[in-house]
């Protein structure tokens, strides 16, 4: 059996192809993708051949990290029953392409214990499980070290600052301020300030988590922290990071890298959203049916009212 998948087969050049599934081994489920989200961040460098050296990188690749579909084949071994709806993290089953992140097809094969059952009536918001998952992780340690102090100013309203700003008031801490430079973006808080850091008086912040990816932007948190305060690189950066000493050295300021979710964060921002503690809602605004991959890549990386552009594969899969 084939299945449709998107390929960027150089920077900027996608197509999609028809790559073969492998036959199911134990514990492995087949999954038919309804939804695949595009990522602004790594999947953005991928798309433009920016992206720094990194394991699995290469081209032909298939992207996509941020799937959910249902279970339409169950191998033995597996115990999710057919018509379970999952969120996929990616996936490695085709050949002849690498797979970073291997998600972004009509179809896959992945062992079950890589995926997540989600409730159905989330639909394509369920892929916003990925964000999510890093948006927490950056505050939890991952369950592998202490919790962190939460963000007293997010830089950055897209929809990894919204979900990180959600978070911190879910979990019963002060809101947040968020600092966004575009208009079309300042819009859609829900419980916390945002503003153009222009207008932002406060000069003594303990915790700046930073999430625009903006490697040009650390001289000016640092010059905002109060002594012993901390910055965090919560998002992905193409260039390197460098900062003028002696500012950082007055405030003996803390430089922190939070790197990629771990499971126990997914499973914990799945059972906030499941408790309604944490909503997914009015961060998908775009939504392109597969077969028009080329347009939905192009607008989600080009126009600056795309908080999230959704891949529809339900009509493929």
């Amino acid at each position: 059996m084939k299945a449709q998948a998107v390929v960027f087969n150089n920077p900027k050049h996608l197509s999609l192809q028809a790559l073969e599934l492998p036959e199911l081994k134990e514990g492995q489920l087949e999954v038919a993708v309804d939804y695949s989200g595009i990522s602004t961040g790594t999947e953005r460098m991928l798309w433009d051949g920016s992206m720094p050296a990194f394991p699995g990188m290469g081209y032909p690749l298939v992207p996509g990290y941020e799937t959910v579909g249902r279970v339409v084949r169950s191998a033995p071994g597996a115990t999710l029953l057919e018509g379970q709806t999952v969120f996929v993290p990616g996936a490695s089953c085709f050949t002849g392409v690498r797979s970073l992140f291997g998600g972004a097809a009509s179809r896959l094969v992945v062992t079950e214990q890589k995926v997540l059952p989600v409730a159905d009536h989330l639909g394509a918001r369920a892929v916003l499980l990925a964000l999510a998952a890093t948006a927490y992780h950056a505050v939890s340690g991952g369950g592998q070290q202490e919790p962190h102090r939460a963000p007293e100013l997010i830089v950055g309203h897209g929809v990894m600052g919204r979900l990180l700003a959600r978070l911190t008031v879910a979990a019963g801490f002060a809101p947040p301020t968020v600092w966004e430079t575009q208009a079309e973006r300042a819009m859609g808080a829900q419980g916390y300030p945002v503003l153009r850091p222009q207008d932002d008086p406060k000069q003594d912040y303990h915790t700046i988590y930073d999430v625009s990816g903006d490697a040009s932007l650390l001289d000016q948190l640092i010059q905002r922290l109060r002594p012993g305060g901390e910055v965090v690189l919560a998002g992905f950066y193409r260039q390197s990071l460098q900062f003028a000493y002696a500012p950082a050295f007055m405030r003996e300021a803390r430089i922190r890298v939070a790197a990629e979710w771990k499971r126990p964060d997914l499973l914990a921002v799945n059972q906030l959203v499941a408790d309604g503690r944490l909503s997914l809602d009015g961060l998908v605004t775009h939504v392109q049916p597969s077969h028009l991959a080329t347009v939905a890549y192009e607008t989600a990386f080009g126009d600056v009212s795309c908080l999230k552009m959704i891949l529809d594969w339900s009509a493929s899969a």
